[in-house]
C-alpha cells in the first residue's frame, strides 16, 4: 500500500508539473497544439504515466498512474472553472439535463479507455504509414493540418467541457488522417466491391470510391480494368476522389 500511495503522489506531482510546463510552452508558441509537438504533451498525459507508474510497481503502479490522471484532469477542469468563471449555460448542463448529471460523466469516463486506441493509431501513422506511402508511392500528409487543438479558443468553453472538447478534436483528428490513409490503401491494393450491399453503403461516407470498384460478381481481369483507369504510374497513387487528383483534372479542363 506504500508503494502505491507513493506512486501514486509520485506520479500525480508529474502531472502537475507538465500542465505547468505545457502552459508555459503554450504561451511562448502555440505549436504545441499541432503535431507533432501535441504528439508529445498528449504523451505526457496519457501512456508515458503508463510505462513509468508500470516500472515504478508494476500493475499497482500502473493503476495508481490511472488514477492519480483522473484526480489530476479533475483537479484541472476544477481550477480552470474557478479562474475562468462560469457564463451562462454550458454543455454539460444542457447534456445533464438529458441524461442526469452523474449518468453523462459516468458515460465520458466510460469513453476514456479508447485513448489506447487512438495512441496506437497515431503511433501506426507516424511508424507504419510513412514506409508503405514510399514504397506504394502514395500520398504524404502533414500531420499538423489534421491533428490539433483549437477548440479552447471557443467563447465560455471551461472546466469539463473545455476537458472533453479537447478530447474530442484531438480524437477526431487522428481518426480523420488514419481514414484518409486507408482510403489510398484500399483504392490501390483491392478495389472490388464487397457481395454485401449493405456493407458497400455503410462504408461509403469513408471510401466513396466503393461505387467505383470493380463489381463484387466480376472477373479479375474487371478489377484490373479499374485499377488501370485510375493508375498510370505517373503520379501520386492516391484515392479516386483525392483533391490532387481534382486539381489535375480541373487543370485538364481549363482552355
Amino acid at each position: 500500500m506504500h508503494h502505491f500511495a507513493a506512486s501514486l503522489g509520485l506520479i500525480f506531482s508529474c502531472l502537475i508539473i507538465a500542465g505547468i510546463l505545457t502552459r508555459i510552452a503554450f504561451a511562448i508558441t502555440e505549436a504545441v497544439a499541432r503535431a507533432p509537438w501535441l504528439d508529445l504533451f498528449v504523451s505526457l498525459f496519457t501512456w508515458i504515466p503508463w510505462v513509468v507508474g508500470a516500472w515504478l510497481d508494476g500493475w499497482a503502479g500502473f493503476l495508481a498512474a490511472i488514477i492519480a490522471e483522473l484526480l489530476f484532469l479533475h483537479l484541472f477542469c476544477l481550477v480552470h472553472r474557478a479562474i475562468r468563471g462560469k457564463k451562462g449555460r454550458t454543455l454539460s448542463d444542457a447534456q445533464g439535463r438529458i441524461l442526469g448529471p452523474f449518468r453523462n460523466q459516468l458515460c465520458l469516463m466510460v469513453q476514456t479507455p479508447a485513448i489506447l486506441a487512438f495512441v496506437q493509431i497515431r503511433l501506426v501513422e507516424i511508424l507504419i504509414y510513412p514506409p508503405i506511402a514510399w514504397l506504394g508511392k502514395l500520398p504524404t500528409y502533414k500531420a499538423s493540418e489534421w491533428i490539433n487543438l483549437s477548440r479552447h479558443k471557443y467563447d465560455g468553453l471551461i472546466g469539463y467541457d473545455l476537458l472533453w472538447c479537447w478530447y474530442c478534436d484531438w480524437m477526431t483528428g487522428i481518426w480523420a488522417l488514419g481514414s484518409e490513409m486507408l482510403r489510398n490503401i484500399e483504392s490501390f491494393w483491392c478495389p472490388i466491391r464487397f457481395r454485401s450491399e449493405v456493407k458497400n453503403r455503410n462504408i461509403s461516407t469513408d471510401f466513396p470510391d466503393v461505387s467505383q470498384w470493380a463489381p463484387s460478381d466480376g472477373t479479375m481481369e474487371d478489377a484490373v480494368r479499374v485499377f488501370e483507369t485510375y493508375y498510370d504510374g505517373k503520379g501520386k497513387n492516391s484515392w479516386w476522389g483525392h483533391p490532387d487528383r481534382q486539381k489535375a483534372e480541373s487543370s485538364d479542363e481549363k482552355p
